[in-house]
């Protein structure tokens, strides 16, 4: 335990080294806020208690959303942010992980050059992580969202799909209905009322179905180079490459790919290879949901370890917090118990 604090002091003093404020965090959040930004799912994932005062409570889960509440607080610009605590999340048995851990995070909100910040944390992380000789993978959520903007389809099936960008099973699933023909009636309403949705409720959800029924399939070229863009890896300089090619075929991707080849170039100038940086288009889909842009993570090669450091953009949930005011954020963790033992060649 000794060993852990020192480890994370360390880290902490390389954050305030920056210029970062070091903040601190309830271990007690509003379970509202997060069943409002992640929905029921993150039941699954935390632990949730009831408060006959201050209604239903959840312990905390990560530091970025109470961290971003803040900021949004004080909203003084440019800001960075240090801090250092255990969050909880409920773990499968057979991984032999803890619900409880420790993490040390960086968050930094900048309206200058995004890549020119994105670099910045990236490759202060990857300074910090050189000696423990890890794997640093990367993505860019942004792109698949593009991608969905840009479908032949209606904004209903569209929104669909961006709601579930972190569910890759449903994600497929809804896109393997929405390249087929819709063959079904939808039924009016009528008859007696019962449950608790209202009528309004009940006609507003069968507009959406009617409007379904009559949606054409997604064009099969557009689902192929979908499907192309999500199998995209290599290291960076190769998959910009692959992207720009796909651009043809997905023109709304056009921003998103050349915002990534200004990163790689910013990437550059920080003094990272970035040809020993691996990409995959469909990496950190299984992460928290509030990523939409760059996301990152930093892995040792013991088997189950989960990543060592993550992060990435999170600029909507800046929006949603900030109640339609928003700031561009990038921010990451570095998980202490894993570093510390990285650097001891412990494999426990």
């Amino acid at each position: 335990m000794s060993q852990l604090r020192a480890e994370s002091a360390r880290l902490l003093a390389v954050f305030e080294a920056t210029g970062a404020v070091r903040v601190e965090a309830d271990i007690l959040q509003q379970a509202d806020v997060l069943l409002d930004l992640y929905g029921e799912d993150i039941r699954a994932r935390a632990y949730v208690a009831s408060d006959p005062l201050r209604g239903e409570q959840m312990l905390r889960p990560d530091f970025t959303v109470p961290v971003v509440q803040q900021h949004m607080a004080v909203s003084a610009e440019p800001a960075r942010y240090t801090y250092a605590g255990p969050v909880f999340r409920y773990q499968d048995n057979a991984t032999g992980r803890a619900a409880q851990s420790e993490q040390v995070g960086y968050e930094v909100f900048d309206r200058s050059a995004p890549e020119a910040i994105e670099a910045e944390v990236f490759g202060l992380f990857h300074r910090i992580l050189a000696p423990l000789g890890l794997t640093a993978s990367t993505g860019d959520v942004g792109l698949l969202r593009a991608a969905i903007d840009g479908l032949t389809t209606s904004e209903a099936r569209k929104a669909a799909l961006r709601r579930h960008i972190w569910r890759p099973a449903r994600f497929q699933s809804l896109l393997d209905r929405f390249s087929q023909p819709v063959a079904r009636k939808v039924l009016g309403a009528g008859g007696q009322q019962i449950g608790l949705r209202r009528s309004q409720d009940v006609q507003e959800r069968l507009a959406q179905l009617q409007d379904e029924a009559t949606a054409p399939p997604i064009p099969s070229a557009e689902i192929a180079a979908l499907t192309d863009l999500l199998a995209i890896r290599g290291k960076l300089p190769e998959a910009l490459e692959l992207l720009q090619a796909l651009t043809g075929r997905l023109p709304s991707i056009g921003p998103a790919v050349a915002h990534m080849a200004s990163r790689i170039i910013a990437l550059d100038a920080a003094g990272v290879d970035v040809a020993q940086i691996g990409f995959e288009a469909a990496y950190g889909l299984t992460a928290m949901e509030y990523y939409d842009g760059f996301v990152f993570g930093f892995y040792a090669a013991q088997p189950g370890w989960p990543a060592i450091a993550s992060g990435g953009r999170y600029d909507a949930l800046t929006r949603v917090l900030g109640q339609g005011r928003a700031v561009p954020a990038v921010g990451g963790i570095i998980r202490p118990e894993y570093s510390l033992r990285a650097a001891t060649g412990s494999a426990s």
